[in-house]
């Protein structure tokens, strides 16, 4: 039994190692890839401003407005992808995700207005 529980726990292990981002360091795009720094400045800041965000005590309040930031790194991301992307079927989905993603922080902005104390 304990070997079946060790083993469980380093498949686990590995493949919550998996998931994480820093096991993406493969995906190296070319130096000056414009392309790339943009989608990646995006992300960054999206992470910094999402971890800006203090705690509340309300979960509610917390999730909203971490979803904001959220979002507008979405939206930022999407932007690249205008500016810099190619294919139109991947254009036409971030022009969506940036129309769907704008609404819905315009929807939180509101809702926090009035339930954020």
């Amino acid at each position: 039994m304990l070997k079946y529980v060790f083993a469980l726990s380093l498949a686990m292990t590995g493949t919550a190692f998996a998931q994480d981002h820093g096991a993406h360091g493969g995906h190296a795009a070319p130096v000056g890839d414009p392309a790339y720094a943009a989608q990646m400045k995006a992300h960054e800041k999206m992470s910094v401003d999402m971890g800006a965000v203090k705690p509340s005590g309300n979960p509610d309040v917390d999730f909203v407005r971490m979803m904001i930031p959220h979002h507008q790194g979405a939206i930022d991301m999407a932007e690249a992808e205008l500016k810099f992307g190619k294919d139109e079927s991947r254009k036409a989905l971030a022009r969506q995700i940036i129309e769907a993603q704008t609404k819905e922080i315009a929807e939180m902005k509101d809702w926090l207005a009035k339930n954020a104390k």
